[in-house]
């Protein structure tokens, strides 16, 4: 394995040499970062149209189905990205060039607005819909001078239709692939709901929810990827595709436009190959939004930026104090790692105890003999998908489209069939049986377990940050807790702070029950993430960074290599 990644690693070493030859007439796609592209848009060694043509012949080669590769990144390729970059071309002349994304291909999560595409959450029963308006984030990529690439695959509705669906898989689209390893499960073994694990499912895990746009820009087939979180599918995608990713604060990014899971939690964010392009792209998607209360919080200076890469320290893990609760013992070889280069950095890491428990979920399967729920668990995600997505059903689904509640959802997968319910939709199922009026029972109850929630989570974290003396503000305060890639989203998500995932290396693909005999598992991408207290990206994108810098661990998968059309010198 050693040889298999030092291999890797000296490609990854070659290929980001070459993307960053730009300014010396030669542009080389793979790995290229925002700062290269607009270099070698601005030395015209490239146009944008040039761009978009260059990553359509990625996907064309490597995500399509029939091709070897088979990926499934897309859900949909803009049809017309081409002529919006040949219009952002011509829009040099008045300054357009100088926008912070001029000419970028960015593609998005398809639960995220597109009002020339279709949102579908990866569902059959929004397949065709599309929306009355572009979601906020995608006016404000656009306004950036972004290109529309397309939309991504994802885990379906976020991963909250049912249990037990595998990570980046939908009714309308199938299973995604990882680029490190693009093959399919072969064990025969079920997957302890009955249903065999040969089933077409990746051996490698996509992460998800937001899995589309982590392989699409894992593997080089567009420049940046923006996902959504509720918890998790930021930072899950991000660590299997290695890369980087920023799950923001809640009320940093409006989340006017995108389909829920739960407003409380739900917030959009980049995922990139590079801490900078990260910071690019916070940039440009944060602000208020007077459609989205939560973002009223931008408006009170120093929450929010439109340039974080002024917080860019390759220094800043000097003098750093960062917690580590404990992480799985799969990924102690990385994590370790990972202490021993942030100490040989200057940072002090102290290794701390587990974060009090958190309120579990409900039981929800069989959906009916667990509801109403009984106390002790949390009902906030259940109650909430009924509640936002009939919201935003109303919000932005055409009238003319049928589907326009999550009952209608329900009542869509039953009659489709079973093309629509591999899976179960019990999550679904169970969330339709809330009562969501106001003062309600299940209202106030859900009330309840919010406040718990907030309460819970936000004091587990400040518990930790304020180091041993307790006291916030004093001089044993930790910077930022430390986690194995998505494994501590949970307690940050429902507190509504954010974390920042940086690939960390490799860990061996040892899986229960194993692969078959002749069936070598290649090892996965693995990360490390930095958590902190609300509005702290400026901090966790220096260390990010610091440790970025320190490691470069970032390496681009050999199954998808670069192609002859990949390379443009200029004459």
């Amino acid at each position: 394995m050693k040889r298999v990644l030092v291999g890797m690693a000296l490609l990854a070493l070659s290929t980001v040499v070459a993307a960053n030859n730009s300014s010396s007439g030669r542009f080389d796609l793979v790995e290229a970062t925002i700062p290269s592209i607009q270099t070698a848009i601005q030395n015209d060694i490239i146009t944008a149209e040039q761009l978009v043509q260059m990553y359509l012949a990625r996907i064309a080669a490597y995500d399509a189905q029939g091709t070897a590769t088979r990926l499934n990144s897309y859900i949909h390729v803009n049809a017309d990205a081409v002529r919006e970059a040949r219009e952002a071309n011509q829009g040099r002349a008045n300054g357009y060039q100088k926008r912070p994304l001029f000419g970028i291909p960015v593609i998005l999560k398809d639960n995220i607005n597109t009002k020339k595409m279709p949102t579908t959450a990866g569902s059959v029963a929004f397949e065709g819909s599309i929306p009355q308006s572009d979601a906020f984030v995608t006016r404000k990529l656009l306004e950036a001078g972004a290109i529309i690439l397309g939309k991504a695959t994802m885990t379906e509705f976020a991963n909250f239709l049912t249990n037990g669906m595998p990570a980046g898989y939908s009714s309308l689209a199938g299973y995604g692939y990882n680029p490190y390893d693009p093959r399919p499960d072969p064990r025969m073994a079920n997957d302890g709901l009955g249903r065999p694990l040969n089933d077409g499912r990746p051996a490698l895990t996509t992460g998800g929810s937001s899995s589309g746009p982590g392989i699409a820009v894992a593997a080089n087939l567009a420049a940046v990827g923006i996902g959504t979180e509720t918890s998790g599918s930021i930072l899950s995608p991000g660590t299997a595709n290695m890369l980087v990713g920023i799950k923001p604060t809640v009320g940093l990014i409006s989340r006017d436009g995108i389909i829920p899971i739960v407003a409380d939690q739900d917030i959009a964010g980049p995922m990139t190959r590079t801490v900078r392009d990260a910071a690019i792209v916070l940039g440009v998607i944060a602000g208020f939004d007077p459609r989205d209360p939560s973002t009223a919080a931008c408006l009170m200076p120093g929450n929010c930026f439109s340039d974080y890469t002024q917080f860019l320290d390759a220094t800043a893990l000097q003098g750093a104090r960062i917690a580590v609760p404990p992480f799985p013992a799969s990924r102690a070889v990385v994590m370790n790692a990972a202490i021993a280069t942030m100490t040989a950095q200057g940072a002090t890491v102290v290794i701390v105890p587990a974060l009090a428990p958190q309120l579990p979920g409900c039981p929800s399967r069989p959906p009916a003999a667990n509801f109403p729920p009984a106390p002790g668990c949390t009902t906030v995600l259940y109650y909430g998908f009924k509640r936002d997505l009939n919201q935003y059903a109303q919000d932005h689904v055409r009238t003319v489209f049928p589907t326009q509640s999550l009952a209608d959802v329900v009542a869509f997968n039953i009659a489709f069939g079973p093309g629509a319910t591999k899976y179960d939709q019990d999550l679904a199922i169970f969330s339709d049986f809330f009562d969501v009026s106001a003062g309600s029972a299940d209202t106030l109850r859900y009330q309840a377990d919010r406040a718990e929630d907030i309460t819970r989570s936000r004091g587990a974290i400040a518990f930790v940050l304020n180091g041993p003396d307790g006291v916030e503000g004093t001089g044993d305060d930790f910077d930022a807790l430390l986690f194995s890639g998505n494994s501590g989203a949970g307690t940050p998500a429902k507190a509504g702070y954010p974390s920042i995932v940086v690939p960390g290396g490799f860990f061996d693909n040892v899986v229960n029950p194993p692969f078959p005999a002749g069936f070598n598992a290649r090892p996965g991408p693995a990360g490390v993430t930095f958590s902190g207290r609300a509005f702290s990206e400026p901090r966790l994108i220096a260390l990010a960074y610091a440790f970025e810098q320190a490691t470069h661990h970032r390496v681009p998968p050999a199954s998808t290599p670069p192609l002859a059309t990949d390379v443009v010198i200029k004459p």
